[in-house]
This record gives structure tokens, C-alpha cells and sequence, in this order.
């Protein structure tokens, strides 16, 4: 069965344009609060970005969750792995967040997280849109939620992440900047890279409820570049507005991905002996990932698009490391979900290891050139089965000659369409890129 409102990450929207309102809210809480009702639960963590429609949304949510006798527990804004790890530790049934990630202030989103820290399963997402359909109700006066706020809930998520670091080793020496993207993290990863040790530079940390996400952080890293370069630093690292990503740029503005990001902890983890099984990417991996990983003998596997499907392929696996070249990292031995605090903690140790610099460190991984191109279409399906759009890929491949690769792909979280073309030579990708983008865009008009 398909699912109405949940998509790969949740409830995402425009705010005030159904289902991303208040009254649905409200609904989305009670369906979800009868669901964990009947299971014999009774509490929920709620977290946030910082939005300045978060308010509303976490009001309406309580409002749900107390009608349907579900005690609410406020954690403030908070990054979206704090929630998972809070949930867990605070022995929540379930953790919400109310976030639209890496999208402009203007989008929300409603995500849950499980009494384990991980995505919900789509038979219980199933099972609360079943809710959805029926009549709202309220149970009896003395069974109603209550609410409350959890007032050290940073201090705590702080203490984890500094866990993470081997405590023979400190930060100490390290010029770091950190874009913070005007978001979640803005008030607990700069104490965490401060209290290792290192000198913190921050930039983009002010979030007024309007800027998140705006021309910085994780999506947008020319300023974290700059800056890097400006005050010669060692390294930047910019997070998203919900802190599930990360992205790290070297001491001469290189920027290094997702995909980096893993080749560097899995290289360094086979040779320490460490036991990871093998690494998870998407179809959005970079075939220079593929590649490095196969020369150190490392399993390498690609899921779906999509955090929820890494973290799937990895248990189905038995391994633990996997993410995106968007910055979703996952070391399930440290967290339940993608963190990009903890990720980068990861990077920085392997550094702290080696005595290597970023650059070094990334040296023998060679990415090959991929193009992304996004393209907005309107409607209720993407033209992705339109004969125009088949042939233009089947052209692309046969100028690629079977050294590159072509993917298309509709996103789970915006009306786009996500044009990758992959292939040995820069020019010719970002060529056949723009004119499959360009073919789309004309059988969607």
C-alpha cells in the first residue's frame, strides 16, 4: 500500500499549505498518538529547528498528543540525531521533529522517530495515516497528555557527541570553522568542538527564524570556503539546518562530501582492523568511492536515495558504515541515524590518528566528474516516462560508451526532478546533464 502524506523523510511542505498546517498538525499528532495509545505507550519527545514556524507546529502537535492521553516532552530546538538519542535515552516511545532540513525557512516537515532512535517502519507511517482518515476525538478529562519541558536536553546531547572522541586524543592545536546554517546546531556544536580542544571560528549561527538554510551551510558552502581561507584555518565543517548532514572543506577551500567523508573512515578503519563489513552509498555515490574501495578490498553497496533505505541496507548487511555524498553519514556504532556532529568527530579522530591533514587524508580517493542538475516540475507526476525523456538518456549513455552512468530520479521532499550524470570527462557530463534537464523541463511545461 502506498503512502499518503509520509514521503522518504516524513511530512514536507510549504507552510500553510496543506498538509504543512496547524489543523493537520494537530490531526497528525492525535492519529500518531492513538497509534503508540494502542501499543501501551504514553510519551513523546518533540524537537525542532529553528523555523519560525516550529512554534505553531509544536503547539498544534500537543495539542494532538495530549487529546489522545500522550504526555509531550519539549526538547527546543534541537538537531534532528539529538531527538533519536534523546528519545532513547529519556526512554521516549517515540521522538517527533519538526523540520524541513536543508529547505528554505518557507518549508516544514514532520518527522518520528522510534522508541530505538530509528525512522519509523512504513507498517506503522501506514497505520497512523489510517487514523488520519477518522474522526478526531478526545479521551475522557483524566486521561489527557500532559506537557513538559526537558531543560538540559543540550547539555546532554553535548556530553554524547564529546563520547564519541577516543579520550586519548584532543583537538587541541586545530583551527576549525563551523557553519552552523543558521539552524539546530547553533548552540551545541560549537561547545562540543570547544570543549575537545580546538580554536572555533563560527559563522552563521545567529538563526532569527527566517535565515536558516540561507546561501550557507551544509547545501551552500562558498562562505564556509572563504572563511576557511581567510583566517587559515585547518579545516571548516557546515552542517544543515537540522544537523543530519555534514560537509568538510580542507585548509585550501577543497570541499570534501559525503562521499569522501567515507572513503576516509572506511580506508582508515581497514587498516586499523576495525570491523565495518563493508560501506552503503546510494545510486547518487560517486563511482570514484566505488572505485577507491575496491582497490582496499572493502564491500561496497548501493541503496535507494534516501538515509531510511542506508540504514536498511546496512542491517540487512550486518554492516555499519554508510551515507550520501550529500552528507548523510551513518557509523551505526555511534548513532542510530545520520549525525553530522558525530560524523565529523569520526574525521577529525582519523586526523588526530594519522597526524594528516584533511587534503591527506582524502589522497587516495579520486572522484569522477557528476553533475547535478535539479529541475522543478507542476503536476502530480514527473515526466520521467515521457518517450522525449527516454531517448534523451539513451543518448547520454551512448556518448558515455559505458564509462559513466546516467540517473534520473523524482525527490522524495520537493517537486524536482534530479538529473545525475556521471562520466570521465567534465565538459561532456555537464553537457549531458543540461540537455536531459533541458528535454524534462520541456515535456513538463
Amino acid at each position: 500500500m502506498s503512502r499518503k502524506y509520509f514521503g522518504t523523510d516524513g511530512v514536507r511542505g510549504l507552510v500553510g499549505k496543506y498538509p504543512i498546517t496547524p489543523d493537520f498538525a494537530m490531526k497528525l499528532g492525535w492519529a500518531a498518538g492513538k497509534v503508540l495509545a494502542s501499543k501501551g505507550n504514553n510519551r513523546v519527545l518533540i524537537g525542532k529547528d529553528t523555523r519560525i514556524s516550529g512554534y505553531m507546529l509544536e503547539s498544534a502537535m500537543e495539542a494532538g498528543f495530549v487529546a489522545a492521553g500522550i504526555d509531550v516532552a519539549f526538547l527546543g530546538p534541537m538537531p534532528t540525531p539529538a531527538v533519536a538519542y534523546l528519545t532513547r535515552t529519556f526512554r521516549g516511545e517515540a521522538g517527533v521533529v519538526i523540520s524541513a532540513s536543508h529547505n528554505p525557512y518557507h518549508d516544514n516537515g514532520i518527522k518520528f522517530f522510534s522508541a530505538d532512535g530509528t525512522k519509523l517502519n512504513d507498517d506503522i507511517e501506514l497505520e497512523i495515516e489510517s487514523w488520519l482518515d477518522r474522526e478526531m476525538d478526545c479521551v475522557p478529562s483524566e486521561r489527557l497528555g500532559k506537557a513538559s519541558r526537558i531543560a538540559d536536553a543540550a547539555g546532554r546531547y553535548i556530553e554524547y557527541c564529546k563520547a564519541t572522541f577516543c579520550r586519548e586524543f584532543s583537538l587541541r592545536g586545530q583551527r576549525i570553522v563551523l557553519d552552523c546554517a543558521h539552524g539546530a546546531t547553533y548552540h551545541v556544536a560549537p561547545p562540543v568542538f570547544t570543549e575537545l580542544g580546538a580554536e572555533v571560528i563560527t559563522i552563521c549561527n545567529t538563526p532569527n527564524g527566517t535565515n536558516i538554510n540561507d546561501q550557507c551551510g551544509a547545501t551552500h558552502l562558498a562562505a564556509l570556503r572563504k572563511k576557511v581561507v581567510e583566517v587559515r584555518a585547518d579545516f571548516g565543517i557546515a552542517f544543515d539546518g537540522d544537523g543530519d548532514r555534514v560537509m568538510m572543506v580542507d585548509a585550501d577551500g577543497s570541499v570534501i562530501d559525503g562521499d569522501v567523508i567515507l572513503y576516509i573512515l572506511a580506508s582508515h578503519w581497514k587498516r586499523k582492523g576495525i570491523a565495518f563489513g563493508g560501506v552503503v552509498g546510494t545510486q547518487m555515490a560517486n563511482m570514484g568511492l566505488e572505485l577507491a574501495l575496491a582497490e582496499m578490498n572493502i564491500p561496497f553497496a548501493r541503496s535507494k536515495v534516501g538515509d531510511r533505505y542506508v540504514v536498511e541496507m546496512l542491517k540487512e548487511k550486518g554492516w555499519s558504515l554508510g551515507g550520501e555524498n550529500s552528507g548523510h553519514i551513518l557509523a551505526l556504532e555511534h548513532a542510530s541515524t545520520g549525525d553530522g556532529i558525530i560524523a565529523a568527530l569520526q574525521v577529525l579522530q582519523v586526523l588526530a590518528e594519522t597526524g594528516q591533514t584533511l587534503s591527506k587524508a582524502r589522497a587516495g580517493m579520486t572522484l569522477l566528474p557528476q553533475v547535478l542538475v535539479n529541475v522543478k516540475f507542476s503536476g502530480q507526476s514527473a515526466p520521467l516516462e515521457a518517450q522525449a525523456v527516454q531517448q534523451a538518456v539513451a543518448d547520454a549513455e551512448a556518448s558515455l560508451a559505458g564509462r559513466g552512468r546516467v540517473l534520473l530520479r523524482k525527490s522524495g521532499t520537493e517537486p524536482l526532478i534530479r538529473v545525475m550524470v556521471e562520466g570521465e570527462d567534465q565538459a561532456q557530463v555537464d553537457h549531458l546533464a543540461h540537455a536531459i534537464a533541458d528535454v524534462i523541463r520541456a515535456e513538463g511545461s
